[in-house]
């Protein structure tokens, strides 16, 4: 099991700040800025979501405080927040990460790959949700659930089809013994492999969560 960062209270204030963002309330789980925080902290969005949802029900008289303190005043929590940041493991480094085993899986889903740096993992699950969806003879460029893929994650349509024809290999339904050179076999693979114990309304659903990641700034 992976484990992750432990929570410090100074993290309510990064928190507080997003919640506060227009619009004002809690963020879909995998908006940009979510996951850009849940990166920083190294904690998963998932994580993130409940203690959002703690401040928007005030669940604490500790978060109660801090919401009367900086809640009418952003200026004075941006403040707060671009300190807190610029201190960032200033002389507490091994305290932060003590008996913890960083074991980045989130991260990495959000990271370009190594392989082929026009991708990430998060984009080759939607695309593998976007299989399950045509038949082989309409992953080409010109279809246009192809195409609206391809736009909302600032792709080629023809390099969505690149990863459509790569999953057939890996589609053991489909018997493929071809030989490929493309770097992206093994990503594709491991992402076939962790989304194999889904049922495809689930795969879709966790895609369409994603898909908040490509339309938010």
């Amino acid at each position: 099991m992976a484990k992750y960062a432990v929570w410090h209270d100074e993290n309510w204030l990064l928190l507080l700040q997003l919640y506060l963002s227009r619009p004002v309330g809690l963020k879909p789980l995998y908006s940009r800025n979510m996951v850009d925080l849940s990166m920083e902290l190294h904690i998963p969005p998932q994580s993130l979501q409940r203690r959002m949802e703690q401040i928007a029900r005030l669940q604490t008289p500790k978060l109660e405080r801090i919401w009367n303190t900086y809640s009418a005043n952003p200026k004075r929590l941006a403040r707060v927040v671009s300190l807190l940041r610029s201190m960032k493991g200033f002389g507490a480094a091994d305290d932060f990460y003590e008996g913890v085993e960083m074991q980045e899986t989130f991260e990495r889903d959000f990271r370009p790959l190594p392989a082929d740096k026009r991708f990430m993992p998060v984009m080759l699950i939607l695309i593998l949700d976007l299989y399950f969806q045509l038949t082989p003879s309409t992953m080409v460029a010109q279809t246009p659930e192809v195409e609206e893929l391809a736009d909302l994650i600032k792709l080629k349509p023809q390099d969505v089809v690149e990863v459509l024809e790569v999953m057939q290999i890996c589609d053991p339904y489909l018997g493929r013994n071809e030989v490929t050179l493309s770097p992206l076999l093994v990503p594709c693979q491991q992402v076939w492999q962790r989304m194999s114990d889904r049922e495809p309304q689930q795969l879709h659903q966790l895609a369409e969560e994603l898909k908040e990641y490509f339309k938010s700034k």
